[in-house]
């Protein structure tokens, strides 16, 4: 039997439209006894089980696997295995040690990640109460078919989509799925075939929403791939991930000095020949120049920074779950964030009330004012023994409100007992209440939208007795509380002295109107601050939310989020009629409201393509495709669902916004130690460059061999390297504009910076060289090779920062760098006064007078780099490159 299955890619039947009878019949089921076990068991090998293909997981083996895959990888592989081949197994040993680094860290950084997701799932619906053969019991939501009959209480977690065949004050939270922050009442009756939105069949039940309030049945109409939650998740299918930033700057890096190498390679080897050097000799000092000059320490340096930044997220409660997710943040352009549960706190809350004759904002002062007694008692909401309000979230603000400003109105629900209810629904649009007043006497209190309340009120509230209503004005006073972006509420009252017969419609009449109440869901406390910040940074933020426009514009405005464009809120219904148009428009929008997950991914792909590195947060399944196809993906781990965590590359563990600030701060940092490390590493290996390149040309030897070669790249580029990965952020990391996604890695000054102070350490080098040589100091070699090492540990002190002079920053502010320096330049020293460093390294213990000329030649570097910087923070040297505007 195949007939209950709808199709998995076609939308399946029109459940809403048809009747409860009809639903069941269709879906062969029973509206009162369920399923039998024998229909059970056909239907789960027909549909298979309720769940979601989980992301796959990598296994152990991929991951090692996958560290080996990148180029630069590569290419320091077949350079370790030409240095042993040629008789230089230090260096080969050292290559290798530095790639089995590099893998080991990125593995245990991805295996940790990975488990850490996997114990998120624990987030999911593990069961569901339905009704089989007559009875309830409670199963495993995986294994609910299409036609099971299931029970809903308040707090389930909708286990399939369901049409409600029952519903009693039903009232479901789809904030996960539409963005709705108000919970939503349903109904049993068929609905038009125009109510086509999801948030508009209220005769559904949708997989992955929370019932919050009563209590209904409904029969499973889809399970697995084939619910509205499944249908998003295969948009995943076409929202394929893209490189990181860093991974595309990298990768071109890796490309380009390969190229260099082999060039350097023929070079040299050319010149020694020509120069009649032995041939073996130039052979080895080729291939170890080689060596030197790609920057193995690379990656090793790239994987200890982003381990080190993702461990200090970690500490802000924010899960790494890709470790290149934390730099990429630090290129962002533009974040687009969801509004419920990520700006705002996913909580309704009373911002505003008002009351006739003027109709001016209002404090609750007096718990017998009528409207504070209004609140208390017209409400379904509880406030238990330890003082919590629980509820739907509409009633629960509206009582913690009334008893947070009041607290001896905690006491009207027993002064003034609730003897007969007409329940809210919405073709009423309100709710009445029925209470004692004393012995004689009762009262009627209601609450509604404001039309609904209105059309029912022919007097309005005065302090000095009730005045004939002046209807024109209190709907201007929504109207303008509605503008604020606010749910407005209106309260009324009336003495009901008999309070005889059962409520009905017909005692709905001739009520005086206490006030109206607005209700908001509150942006977080720290989200206006964190949007600030970032608009400091030159990073643009967009919300995306599928609420109603006035409420978006209002948290927009809250928040500090900006329009650009003479349009405050942009709609779904504004996508769909730009089309082609978006790419233009999405530069200017800052607010969309009333949007689809379709549309969501559109925003993100039209920003992409205008250049920007886009960032997006969200916590429901609506974001989830946008979340993976977006340059990061940054979804919630407390309040979001398990499709946005799956999707995306960072989980804020505790759902603050402000958490990512400290995101892009991090990743500014890691994009500027390793800018630093390139920095240092290519001056470095440019320096030793030129000092064999251009020796011959001044008269002189050749000024180092091989090992001398290895073993500078070996202590100077390889340890301090790895400890400028630890060097804290600049002052000034957040007031600068982003950086362009595609920019190099040379850009700003690096490639000039390299070239003139490779050429300076070469030149001060050749100069000790040829000052040694000609003065008839045998020593020349080894103090050529001393300064080249010495120079090379002032210049990492130098390069700290683009800006800051050493004296600013203090030689302590980095400990492990100022640890590697200092044991640098004892192993240094080692190999010229130990005699196995003497036989080993070809070197002769240096006399003081030749110690002091290396060591002040080496400071000469430090010198003219920090001048370098004082001219840079002074104007007076400019090195230009790509910029991008600040945003607003």
């Amino acid at each position: 039997m195949t007939s209950f299955l709808p199709p998995t890619s076609a939308p399946g039947p029109t459940w809403h439209v048809m009747s409860a009878g009809e639903v069941v019949a269709s879906l062969a089921a029973h509206d009162t006894r369920g399923l039998s076990h024998v229909e059970v068991t056909q239907r789960l090998q027909a549909a298979g089980p309720n769940l979601l293909p989980e992301a796959t997981r990598r296994s152990l083996t991929r991951m090692i696997l996958d560290q080996f895959s990148d180029l630069m990888v590569v290419v320091l592989l077949v350079a370790a295995i030409l240095a042993g081949v040629v008789g230089e197994p230090q260096d080969s040993f050292a290559i290798v040690a530095i790639i089995l680094l590099n893998a080991g860290l990125g593995v245990a950084q991805d295996f940790r990640a990975e488990q850490a997701v996997a114990s998120l799932r624990a987030l999911a619906a593990p069961a569901a109460r339905v009704v089989r053969d007559g009875a309830s019991r409670l199963i495993p939501a995986a294994e609910l078919v299409p036609g099971d009959l299931v029970m809903l209480e308040a707090g389930d977690i909708i286990p399939a989509d369901l049409r409600l065949v029952g519903a009693h004050n039903l009232r479901v939270d789809e904030a996960a799925l539409t963005g709705e922050s108000a919970a939503v009442e349903k109904t049993t009756a068929p609905l038009p075939v125009e109510a086509s939105a999801l948030g508009d069949r209220r005769n559904m039940a949708w997989k992955g929403t929370i019932a919050t309030y009563g209590r209904g049945a409904g029969v499973v109409v889809a399970t697995g791939l084939r619910t509205e939650l499944g249908r998003i998740a295969t948009l995943l299918g076409v929202a394929e991930p893209t490189f990181t930033p860093l991974q595309q700057r990298l990768k071109r890096f890796a490309a380009q000095l390969a190229g260099i190498v082999l060039m350097i390679c023929g070079v040299v080897f050319g010149i020694g020949l020509l120069r009649g050097e032995p041939p073996v000799l130039m052979f080895l000092t080729a291939v170890s120049l080689a060596v030197a000059a790609m920057p193995e320490a690379l990656p090793a340096v790239v994987t200890v920074a982003l381990a080190l930044g993702a461990r200090r997220m970690a500490r802000h409660r924010a899960l790494v779950r890709r470790l290149h997710a934390v730099e990429t943040l630090g290129s962002v352009t533009v974040i687009c964030s969801d509004k419920t549960g990520t700006l705002t706190s996913n909580r309704m809350t009373v911002t505003q009330l008002r009351r006739p004759p003027g109709w001016e904002v209002i404090g609750l002062t007096d718990p017998h004012d009528p409207l504070a007694r209004a609140l208390a008692l017209n409400t379904d909401a509880v406030r238990g023994d330890d003082g919590q309000v629980t509820g739907e979230a509409t009633e629960a603000a509206l009582l913690h409100h009334v008893t947070a400003s009041l607290p001896e109105t905690a006491a009207h629900a027993e002064r003034y007992p609730r003897v007969d209810e007409l329940p809210f629904s919405s073709e009423r649009g309100r709710m009445t209440t029925r209470h004692v007043h004393d012995a004689t006497g009762h009262f009627l209190v209601m609450k509604g939208s404001p039309e609904r309340v209105l059309s029912r009120c022919s007097h309005a509230w005065n302090p000095d007795g009730p005045v004939v209503l002046e209807r024109e004005a209190a709907e201007a006073a929504a109207a303008a509380m509605a503008r604020e972006g606010l749910r407005v509420m209106a309260f009324a009252h009336r003495d009901d002295p008999h309070g005889e017969g059962a409520l009905t419609e017909h005692h709905e009449a001739g009520f005086v109107l206490l006030g109206m109440v607005g209700l908001l869901d509150a942006p977080r406390p720290e989200a206006q601050a964190a949007v600030a910040e970032c608009h400091a940074a030159g990073i643009r933020v967009v919300m995306i939310t599928g609420d109603h426009p006035g409420t978006a514009d209002a948290v927009a405005r809250m928040v500090g989020i900006q329009a650009t464009n003479g349009h405050a809120v942009a709609t779904g219904n504004d996508l769909a009629r730009w089309d082609a148009a978006l790419e233009r428009e999405v530069d200017q929008v800052a607010v969309y409201a009333r949007v689809a997950p379709e549309h969501k991914l559109r925003i993100v792909q039209a920003l992409q393509q205008r250049g920007e590195c886009v960032a997006m947060t969200g916590d429901g399944v609506n974001d989830a495709p946008a979340l993976r196809r977006a340059d990061i993906g940054v979804a919630m781990g407390r309040g979001g669902t398990d499709v946005a965590r799956d999707a995306a590359d960072l989980v804020l563990l505790d759902d603050h916004f402000a958490t990512i600030v400290a995101a892009v701060r991090e990743g500014r940092r890691i994009y500027d130690n390793i800018r630093r490390f390139v920095r240092y590493v290519l001056t470095g290996n440019s320096a030793e460059i030129w000092i064999l390149f251009l020796a011959p040309f001044v008269g002189l030897p050749l000024p180092l061999l091989p090992i001398h070669i290895l073993w500078v790249n070996l202590v100077t580029d390889g340890l301090p390297g790895l400890a400028l990965a630890t060097e804290p952020a600049e002052r000034a990391v957040m007031s600068r504009p982003p950086r362009p996604p595609g920019e190099s890695v040379f850009a700003h000054g690096v490639w000039q910076h390299a070239l003139w102070v490779g050429l300076l350490m070469a030149g001060v080098t050749l100069a000790v060289q040829g000052w040694a040589y000609h003065t008839g100091h045998a020593h020349w070699q080894t103090m050529t090779f001393t300064v080249l090492a010495l120079s090379q540990l002032g210049h990492v002190l130098a390069v700290r920062s683009e800006r800051e002079s050493l004296v600013q920053q203090g030689i302590l502010s980095n400990r492990p760098l100022a640890l590697v320096v200092a044991g640098t330049i004892v192993l240094q020293l080692l190999t010229l006064y130990l005699p196995a460093g003497n036989r080993l390294f070809k070197t002769e213990p240096l006399t003081p007078l030749e110690l002091a000329v290396a060591l002040g030649a080496s400071g000469i570097v430090l010198v003219a780099v920090e001048l370098e910087k004082w001219l840079v923070r002074h104007g007076h040297l400019t090195y230009r490159g790509p910029l991008r505007r600040v945003h607003p």
